[in-house]
Protein backbone atom coordinates (compact mmCIF):
# COMPACT_ATOMS: atom_id res chain seq x y z
CA UNK A 1 0.00 0.00 0.00
CA UNK A 2 2.67 2.53 0.88
CA UNK A 3 4.47 1.89 -2.61
CA UNK A 4 1.33 2.85 -3.87
CA UNK A 5 0.43 5.76 -1.74
CA UNK A 6 4.07 7.03 -2.66
CA UNK A 7 3.79 6.59 -6.47
CA UNK A 8 0.50 8.86 -6.45
CA UNK A 9 1.34 11.67 -3.94
CA UNK A 10 4.08 12.27 -6.09
CA UNK A 11 1.96 12.09 -9.60
CA UNK A 12 -0.64 14.25 -8.14
CA UNK A 13 -0.48 16.21 -4.95
CA UNK A 14 -4.45 16.05 -4.30
CA UNK A 15 -3.19 12.38 -3.35
CA UNK A 16 -1.07 13.65 -0.56
CA UNK A 17 -4.07 16.43 1.01
CA UNK A 18 -6.59 13.54 0.75
CA UNK A 19 -4.04 11.17 3.13
CA UNK A 20 -3.66 14.52 5.08
CA UNK A 21 -7.10 15.33 5.76
CA UNK A 22 -8.60 12.20 6.17
CA UNK A 23 -5.64 9.30 6.93
CA UNK A 24 -5.21 6.30 4.81
CA UNK A 25 -8.43 4.47 3.40
CA UNK A 26 -9.31 1.15 4.18
CA UNK A 27 -9.24 -1.39 1.31
CA UNK A 28 -12.69 -2.78 0.59
CA UNK A 29 -12.69 -6.70 0.11
CA UNK A 30 -15.55 -9.18 -0.39
CA UNK A 31 -15.73 -12.85 -1.57
CA UNK A 32 -15.28 -13.87 -5.04
CA UNK A 33 -18.37 -15.51 -6.43
CA UNK A 34 -22.29 -15.53 -7.19
CA UNK A 35 -23.09 -13.60 -4.14
CA UNK A 36 -21.07 -10.70 -4.74
CA UNK A 37 -21.97 -10.86 -8.32
CA UNK A 38 -25.93 -10.34 -6.67
CA UNK A 39 -25.21 -7.79 -4.34
CA UNK A 40 -23.66 -5.70 -7.45
CA UNK A 41 -26.20 -5.99 -9.44
CA UNK A 42 -28.91 -5.38 -6.49
CA UNK A 43 -26.13 -2.18 -6.05
CA UNK A 44 -26.47 -0.90 -9.59
CA UNK A 45 -27.73 3.16 -9.40
CA UNK A 46 -29.17 2.68 -6.05
CA UNK A 47 -27.10 3.28 -3.12
CA UNK A 48 -24.85 0.94 -1.12
CA UNK A 49 -27.29 1.00 1.69
CA UNK A 50 -31.05 -0.03 -0.15
CA UNK A 51 -28.90 -2.81 -1.93
CA UNK A 52 -28.11 -4.21 1.03
CA UNK A 53 -31.35 -4.13 2.47
CA UNK A 54 -32.86 -5.89 -0.40
CA UNK A 55 -30.03 -8.16 -0.54
CA UNK A 56 -30.44 -9.28 3.36
CA UNK A 57 -34.03 -10.07 2.22
CA UNK A 58 -32.92 -12.39 -0.15
CA UNK A 59 -30.11 -14.02 1.87
CA UNK A 60 -33.35 -14.62 4.97
CA UNK A 61 -35.17 -16.79 2.73
CA UNK A 62 -32.37 -18.60 0.91
CA UNK A 63 -29.44 -18.66 3.66
CA UNK A 64 -26.90 -20.00 0.90
CA UNK A 65 -28.27 -17.99 -1.76
CA UNK A 66 -27.01 -20.63 -4.22
CA UNK A 67 -27.59 -20.31 -7.96
CA UNK A 68 -29.37 -23.55 -8.15
CA UNK A 69 -32.27 -21.58 -5.56
CA UNK A 70 -32.10 -18.22 -7.00
CA UNK A 71 -32.65 -19.38 -10.99
CA UNK A 72 -36.05 -20.45 -9.85
CA UNK A 73 -37.11 -17.80 -8.02
CA UNK A 74 -40.38 -16.00 -10.49
CA UNK A 75 -40.11 -12.27 -10.94
CA UNK A 76 -42.98 -12.07 -8.58
CA UNK A 77 -41.33 -13.75 -6.00
CA UNK A 78 -38.10 -11.24 -6.42
CA UNK A 79 -40.41 -8.40 -6.42
CA UNK A 80 -41.81 -9.27 -3.16
CA UNK A 81 -38.30 -9.14 -2.04
CA UNK A 82 -37.32 -5.73 -2.99
CA UNK A 83 -36.07 -6.82 -6.54
CA UNK A 84 -36.88 -4.87 -9.44
CA UNK A 85 -38.11 -6.92 -12.32
CA UNK A 86 -35.03 -6.37 -14.70
CA UNK A 87 -32.58 -7.03 -11.76
CA UNK A 88 -34.79 -10.29 -11.03
CA UNK A 89 -33.91 -10.97 -14.39
CA UNK A 90 -30.37 -10.57 -14.75
CA UNK A 91 -29.63 -12.29 -11.24
CA UNK A 92 -31.69 -15.27 -12.75
CA UNK A 93 -29.17 -15.26 -16.07
CA UNK A 94 -26.12 -15.07 -13.59
CA UNK A 95 -27.82 -18.25 -11.57
CA UNK A 96 -28.31 -20.07 -14.92
CA UNK A 97 -24.92 -18.74 -16.41
CA UNK A 98 -23.12 -20.46 -13.39
CA UNK A 99 -25.71 -23.68 -13.26
CA UNK A 100 -24.90 -23.96 -16.63
CA UNK A 101 -21.03 -23.62 -16.76
CA UNK A 102 -21.73 -20.54 -19.15
CA UNK A 103 -19.34 -18.71 -16.86
CA UNK A 104 -16.88 -20.24 -14.26
CA UNK A 105 -16.44 -17.89 -11.18
CA UNK A 106 -13.74 -20.06 -9.40
CA UNK A 107 -11.24 -19.37 -12.42
CA UNK A 108 -11.88 -15.78 -12.33
CA UNK A 109 -9.31 -15.16 -9.79
CA UNK A 110 -6.36 -17.03 -12.06
CA UNK A 111 -6.87 -14.81 -14.99
CA UNK A 112 -6.25 -11.35 -15.87
CA UNK A 113 -8.10 -8.86 -15.25
CA UNK A 114 -9.01 -8.43 -19.23
CA UNK A 115 -10.11 -11.58 -19.57
CA UNK A 116 -11.85 -11.84 -16.39
CA UNK A 117 -13.83 -8.81 -18.34
CA UNK A 118 -14.05 -10.41 -21.20
CA UNK A 119 -15.40 -13.37 -19.42
CA UNK A 120 -18.12 -10.99 -17.56
CA UNK A 121 -19.70 -8.72 -19.76
CA UNK A 122 -21.04 -11.30 -21.51
CA UNK A 123 -23.86 -11.96 -18.88
CA UNK A 124 -26.40 -9.49 -18.95
CA UNK A 125 -26.65 -7.06 -16.84
CA UNK A 126 -23.19 -7.47 -15.82
CA UNK A 127 -21.18 -3.92 -16.99
CA UNK A 128 -18.19 -2.41 -17.11
CA UNK A 129 -18.71 -0.91 -13.17
CA UNK A 130 -19.80 -4.56 -11.90
CA UNK A 131 -16.92 -5.81 -13.26
CA UNK A 132 -14.62 -2.92 -12.07
CA UNK A 133 -16.03 -3.40 -8.58
CA UNK A 134 -16.04 -6.91 -8.89
CA UNK A 135 -12.21 -7.01 -10.06
CA UNK A 136 -10.96 -4.25 -7.11
CA UNK A 137 -12.97 -5.91 -4.34
CA UNK A 138 -12.70 -9.48 -5.21
CA UNK A 139 -10.18 -10.08 -7.15
CA UNK A 140 -7.31 -7.08 -5.97
CA UNK A 141 -7.03 -5.90 -9.30
CA UNK A 142 -4.24 -3.33 -8.47
CA UNK A 143 -4.48 -0.99 -11.35
CA UNK A 144 -8.58 -0.32 -12.04
CA UNK A 145 -10.59 3.27 -12.24
CA UNK A 146 -14.28 2.90 -12.35
CA UNK A 147 -15.22 5.88 -14.59
CA UNK A 148 -18.96 4.40 -14.46
CA UNK A 149 -18.87 5.41 -10.74
CA UNK A 150 -20.46 8.78 -9.83
CA UNK A 151 -18.20 9.06 -6.41
CA UNK A 152 -14.94 8.41 -8.36
CA UNK A 153 -16.27 11.37 -11.39
CA UNK A 154 -17.57 13.59 -9.24
CA UNK A 155 -14.34 13.91 -6.82
CA UNK A 156 -12.57 13.92 -10.38
CA UNK A 157 -14.62 16.95 -10.98
CA UNK A 158 -14.02 18.73 -7.57
CA UNK A 159 -10.23 18.07 -6.88
CA UNK A 160 -9.01 18.39 -10.35
CA UNK A 161 -11.54 20.42 -11.94
CA UNK A 162 -11.64 17.67 -15.27
CA UNK A 163 -15.03 17.32 -16.24
CA UNK A 164 -15.02 14.66 -19.68
CA UNK A 165 -14.68 11.20 -19.41
CA UNK A 166 -12.17 11.31 -22.03
CA UNK A 167 -10.06 13.65 -19.70
CA UNK A 168 -10.23 11.64 -17.03
CA UNK A 169 -9.33 8.57 -19.08
CA UNK A 170 -6.18 10.24 -19.63
CA UNK A 171 -5.64 11.79 -16.35
CA UNK A 172 -5.61 8.22 -14.61
CA UNK A 173 -3.24 6.67 -17.24
CA UNK A 174 -0.70 8.81 -15.17
CA UNK A 175 -1.40 6.93 -11.64
CA UNK A 176 -1.41 3.10 -13.64
CA UNK A 177 0.27 0.80 -12.35
CA UNK A 178 -2.02 1.70 -8.84
CA UNK A 179 -5.42 3.31 -10.41
CA UNK A 180 -7.43 1.27 -7.98
CA UNK A 181 -5.60 2.73 -4.67
CA UNK A 182 -6.18 5.94 -6.64
CA UNK A 183 -10.29 5.51 -6.74
CA UNK A 184 -9.87 4.10 -2.83
CA UNK A 185 -8.53 7.83 -2.39
CA UNK A 186 -11.03 9.73 -4.30
CA UNK A 187 -13.80 7.69 -2.40
CA UNK A 188 -12.32 8.44 1.09
CA UNK A 189 -12.56 12.13 0.33
CA UNK A 190 -16.00 11.74 -1.25
CA UNK A 191 -16.81 10.03 1.89
CA UNK A 192 -15.37 12.29 4.40
CA UNK A 193 -16.35 15.06 3.10
CA UNK A 194 -20.28 13.45 3.41
CA UNK A 195 -19.36 12.15 6.96
CA UNK A 196 -20.43 8.70 4.78
CA UNK A 197 -19.23 5.56 6.43
CA UNK A 198 -20.36 2.73 4.18
CA UNK A 199 -20.26 -1.58 5.39
CA UNK A 200 -18.50 -3.30 2.39
CA UNK A 201 -19.63 -6.42 3.90
CA UNK A 202 -21.77 -9.50 2.63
Amino acid sequence: MKEAIDFLSEKEKIFQTIIETFGVPNIPSRPQGFQTLVLLILEQQVSIDSAKATFNKIKMQFPEMLPEQLAGVSVEDFRALGVSRQKANYISGLAQAVIDKTIDLESLPHKPAEVVREELIQLKGIGNWTIDIYLMFCLQSPDIIPLGDIAVVNTIKELLDIHTREDMETLAQNWAPYRSMATYLLWHHYLNKRNRKIDYSL
